[in-house]
Formats: structure tokens, C-alpha cells, sequence
């Protein structure tokens, strides 16, 4: 009798395993069309030619596919849109900002982390409380202070305007923070009874053990630069040729009046397939990075 209780809760436990891994992988595939359908769409009307791109209601496969409108999307120029152009200006502002914001974010973090001084941890919260606060609530204030600097009437201003305002990331600060918190305080002060100096410690410990997280910071802060539109869009609007892609591919193939969506489309998955590569071969990184960062408060 206490045989068949056992068997049926041995029963019992696997149905209810089995039961569990359904509902959890229904749930993950389930969540995997949700993320692809949206690039098949975009793959999808890109290979559409024009009549086929305006049939109503839009076909789910390309019957005819136009490989040649991705090639055509980028060699597609006029007044409003040149590709080279504005791939050039995001790779510009994307790599200075990143350096920027990277070299920024090692100081302060260290500063936080290892240094002290009077007021250390208020500032440190009051930074932290700017992270509860939207950045689309601080979009008028930031281009009235670019204005009135003159920033948007020259290209070097515009440059100026679209990287200087977001070299300061307080949860990059606070990420790089967690991470060096967790380098024993001893190696510090090892290195400062022999005589090193805060930079070169910083330079030949910190940045080294830290490279997980500062990798993940980079990644993150060149696909942000990529992927921005608003700010770029509002202080670019003297300046057409300045813009970056995101907001060139927004005003982009439109003829007498009409967008041509499959080339639009074309073009926007030229732009996304890097950041996808990016994220494919690094995740790693950014996994490791945040899980560093976060073991210890």
C-alpha cells in the first residue's frame, strides 16, 4: 500500500513538472513572436515591390521579393536624405559620446566607490533621485540652454548639442559604482602604502576587474546613441544634412506626397541589423556586467 502512495506521488510530482514546463515555454514562445513578428514585418515589406505594398489588406509574404530595394535604400539621395551622410553623423556622435560618457562615468564612479569626502553619499542620493525623473520633462529646458549658447546655428554646435547634455549617465554611475564596490578596500589601501596614486590604481586595478561592466556600459551607451530620435530630430531642424539616421529614415522616400514604405523599410532594417549582431555577440557582457554589478548594494 505505501508502494502505490509513493508511485502515485512520483506521478503526481512529474505531471506536475511536465504541467510546469508547458505553461513556462508556452510563455517564452509565446513572448518570441511577440519580439520577431515585428522584424519579419519590416523584412517582410522591405522585399515588397510598389504595387505590392499597396494592396489592401497587405499580403503576409512577398510573392515577388526585391532584394535590390535594400541596395536601392542606400544608394537613395535628394534633398531631405543621404544615407552615407547620416550614417556618418550617427558613427560620429555615437563614438564621441561614448568615450565621453565612459570616461566621465570611470571618475565619478571611483569617486563614489573609494574616495571620501564630506557629503559623499547625499550627493550620491541626490543623484540617484534624478533617475525617477523623465527625460522627455527636461527636453524643453536642455534646448533652451543650447539655444541660448548659440549651439544650433553652427554644425559644430549641432554636434555639440546632440552629445554634450548626455555625457553624464547617473545609473551608468551608479552600475560602474556596484561593480567597483565589490574590488576589496584592501587592494586600495595596498596600493596606497606603496605609493601608487589614485589614477594609476584606477588605471591598473579598478578598470581591469571592471571591464565586464564597463563593456556592458559601452554597448548600451553606442546602441542609446544609435537608436535616438527626439533630441537629434529638435536640434537638427536648421540643419537637415546634420541629422542622424533614425530621424533621416523618418522623412525619408517620400514621393509626390507618399512614402515608399517597402524602401523606407529596407533601410530601417539595414540600420537595425548591426545593433542585433551587437547584441547577439555581447550579450554575454551585459549579462555579466549587470549581474557583477548587483551582488552587492
Amino acid at each position: 500500500m505505501e508502494k502505490l502512495d509513493v508511485e502515485k506521488l512520483e506521478r503526481i510530482e512529474l505531471a506536475n513538472k511536465i504541467f510546469i514546463n508547458i505553461i513556462k515555454y508556452a510563455f517564452l514562445i509565446l513572448m518570441a513572436i511577440i519580439v520577431i513578428v515585428p522584424f519579419y514585418w519590416m523584412f517582410a515589406t522591405a522585399l515588397k515591390d510598389d504595387v505590392e505594398i499597396l494592396l489592401n489588406p497587405p499580403t503576409l509574404f512577398p510573392r515577388n521579393p526585391v532584394f535590390a530595394n535594400f541596395y536601392n535604400s542606400l544608394m537613395h539621395t535628394d534633398e531631405r536624405y543621404d544615407f552615407i551622410r547620416f550614417m556618418q553623423n550617427t558613427i560620429i556622435v555615437g563614438v564621441l559620446s561614448t568615450i565621453g560618457t565612459i570616461i566621465i562615468t570611470i571618475f565619478a564612479a571611483f569617486a563614489f566607490a573609494r574616495m571620501e569626502f564630506k557629503g559623499r553619499n547625499t550627493i550620491f542620493a541626490i543623484l540617484l533621485t534624478t533617475m525617477m525623473i523623465p527625460g522627455e520633462m527636461m527636453i524643453i529646458t536642455n534646448f533652451m540652454t543650447v539655444a541660448r549658447l548659440g549651439w544650433i546655428n553652427s554644425e559644430i554646435g549641432v554636434f555639440a548639442a546632440m552629445i554634450v547634455p548626455f555625457l553624464v549617465s547617473v545609473f551608468f554611475i551608479f552600475l560602474l559604482r556596484q561593480s567597483f564596490k565589490q574590488i576589496p578596500n584592501e587592494l586600495y589601501l595596498a596600493a596606497k602604502i606603496d605609493g601608487k596614486s589614485d589614477l594609476r590604481y584606477l588605471w591598473r586595478v579598478m578598470i581591469p576587474l571592471a571591464k565586464p561592466t564597463i563593456i556592458t556600459m559601452i554597448i548600451l551607451r553606442v546602441m542609446g546613441a544609435w537608436n535616438s530620435y527626439l533630441w537629434p530630430n529638435l536640434v537638427t531642424i536648421r540643419h537637415d544634412h546634420l541629422r542622424l539616421i533614425t530621424v533621416g529614415l523618418r522623412h525619408a522616400f517620400v514621393v509626390d506626397g507618399m512614402v515608399r514604405i517597402n524602401m523606407q523599410m529596407a533601410a530601417t532594417a539595414v540600420v537595425t541589423v548591426p545593433l542585433l549582431l551587437v547584441f547577439i555577440f555581447c550579450r554575454k557582457y551585459i549579462m555579466r556586467g549587470v549581474s557583477r554589478s548587483g551582488i552587492k548594494g
